[in-house]
């Protein structure tokens, strides 16, 4: 039984996702700085919280499959010795 390997995370998701938690990054704190606010302040600084919860998940996606994505040699060689002692009999005679 093989197991099957998790896809690997283009280097293009990786970089959209920095760059969108970076922006929405700087978009809560430009809001911030925009204290006491209007309505449409208030508004902005809400949208760019909602962005930067958003892109902190995905972000957080994109490393932990590029961390599983490296240990995907160490998971077949685990299989490969499970495989093996589940198949090992020690009570098994050698004809």
């Amino acid at each position: 039984m093989t197991p099957t390997p998790t896809p690997r995370t283009t280097t293009a998701f990786f970089v959209q996702a920095g760059i969108a938690f970076a922006i929405s990054f700087a978009g809560s704190l430009i809001g911030i700085a925009y204290l006491p606010i209007d309505p449409w302040q208030r508004g902005f600084l809400c949208m760019t919280l909602l962005f930067l919860v958003t892109s902190t998940f995905t972000l957080a996606k994109v490393v932990r499959e590029h961390q599983e994505a490296s240990t995907v040699r160490v998971r077949v060689d685990e299989a490969r010795l499970e495989k093996l002692i589940a198949e090992h009999d020690p009570f098994k005679t050698v004809a």
